[in-house]
């Protein structure tokens, strides 16, 4: 406001209005103990019970970097007659949080991207007491990890049922972020069954608009009776910090992944061996398919589940269990959900034509001859790499000197991580891509910690 626009006040008027504002803050600052004869609510008792259940994580990875990355390229090595790869040693640090959910054996539930690839781990409580924690199990598919640490009196965090939850429950998310300390936000349940927020893997969030800022992943969504019902995992935001776009891994999940975590050390779980693509107007135009959502199977793997049960490529696969099916990663999400084992019935639209198929969940992991995949790669085998919390891919654990795989430059040790720049997380995903991408196929591998990538010839 301008000099000529302000408005002088009478004197005596004046002297009141400070009066008045001197005696506000003294009468705003003390609250009344109850209104209408109630008490005024308070989370303070049930935080009380959570925050010693959630903790702090630090975790610390090590590895070598080339000083110069025109010294990755073998090429300007040989050019410059440069005998070895100069390198430094990189040390990353992580800030999150978890959740202990066994008192007894010290078990602690948070996100595997939390302590991905950390070669030390530590647990700070809330009474500021620290101990080394080992990684139990990892899956980076769920983005879930469960850690142990041997302490004394330590509290854990009852599992409520994720599934009765209802958008508008009040929830209360506790972590620490920014590593600043323990610290509680208040909000609802804002939405249920979010996908289409990474590239892959599994796919259930709850969402909320309780503030979840860098350094809460990992922590605990609860209810307001403290029982945890998310565990909280990332936010969307264009500047980084909250914009009321949290969203947390559900309970239900959480205690599926973590039971064969703790017994395993992984997850194992089926697929019905299909490749899928979302419906798009122009694709359904051209194959004559009059429905506007579904996944439709662009490749079946043989001998797989869905080869058996007669699914084809061509096939729209529009409801599983009576569940609509508006996409791709709604099909992924149905396999990557239901237990091992259980068996689907699919409702498919098969040239205008409405079928039901049963198919039976399988594991497809395993082991894989390299000529089964690709007749480049005879002479070698691959494996799922174990989920030890460090780089997801499939192993690759023979290759025969003089083989087609040895002259395309694969190694004993590689970790396949990807091919055509299309994530290869294990062996299933890996047969898709394979099956996909049949001629020209760049491989991405880590070989002792750096990555490399090779180009499949002759």
């Amino acid at each position: 406001m301008s000099s000529a626009s302000r408005i002088r006040l009478p004197a005596c008027i004046a002297a009141a209005a400070l009066v008045l504002c001197l005696t506000l803050p003294a009468i705003a600052g003390a609250l009344p103990e109850a209104v209408g004869g109630q008490p005024i609510p308070s989370l303070a008792p049930m935080l009380a019970r959570v925050s010693p259940a959630v903790v702090n994580i630090s975790s610390t990875s090590h590895r070598r970097v080339a000083v110069n990355p025109f010294f990755d390229d073998p090429i300007m090595r040989q050019f410059f007659g440069l005998p070895a790869v100069p390198s430094r040693e990189l040390v990353q640090q992580s800030l999150g949080s978890g959740v202990v959910v066994d008192e007894q054996k010290g078990y602690i539930l948070t996100n595997n991207h939390v302590i991905a690839g950390a070669d030390e781990i530590q647990v700070t409580l809330t009474d500021g007491k620290t101990y080394k924690a080992r990684l139990v199990g990892a899956d980076p598919v769920s983005d879930l990890a469960v850690i142990q640490i041997h302490a004394p009196n330590l509290v854990a965090l009852p599992f409520a049922d994720s599934s009765k939850l209802r958008v508008g429950d009040f929830v209360v998310a506790v972590g620490d972020p920014f590593g600043l300390g323990q610290s509680a936000t208040s909000g609802i349940i804002s939405g249920l069954q979010r996908q289409d927020l990474r590239q892959n893997g599994v796919q259930n969030y709850i969402q909320t608009d309780a503030s979840i800022n860098p350094g809460n992943s990992g922590g605990a969504l609860v209810n307001l009776d403290g029982q945890l019902v998310g565990i909280n995992s990332m936010i969307y935001s264009p500047s980084g910090a909250s914009a009321g776009l949290g969203f947390a891994i559900p309970s239900d999940l959480a205690a599926d992944v973590m039971k064969q975590l703790i017994a395993h050390g992984k997850v194992v779980r089926g697929s019905l061996g299909v490749d899928a693509q979302d419906l798009t107007p122009r694709v359904a135009a051209a194959l004559g398919i009059k429905a506007a959502r579904g996944a439709l199977i662009t490749d079946v793997l043989p001998d797989s589940p869905a080869a058996k049960a007669g699914l084809k490529p061509g096939d729209l696969v529009t409801r599983v269990n009576g569940k609509p099916i508006a996409d791709a990663q709604d099909l992924r999400n149905v396999q990557g959900l239901a237990p091992l084992g259980s068996t689907l019935e699919l409702d498919v639209d098969r040239g205008g034509r409405q079928l039901q198929i049963a198919a039976r969940l399988t594991a497809l992991g395993g082991q894989a001859d390299g000529a089964s995949l690709d007749p480049r790669l005879a002479g070698a085998s691959f494996s799922d790499a174990p989920s030890d919390g460090g780089v997801e891919g499939v192993n690759v654990n023979r290759v025969a000197p003089g083989s087609r795989a040895a002259r395309n430059g694969l190694a004993s040790g590689d970790v396949l991580v990807g091919v055509n720049n299309v994530a290869t997380p294990d062996l299933a995903q890996l047969r898709r891509v394979f099956a996909l991408h049949p001629r020209v196929l760049l491989l991405s591998l880590v070989r002792q910690g750096q990555l490399v990538q090779i180009q499949l010839g002759g």
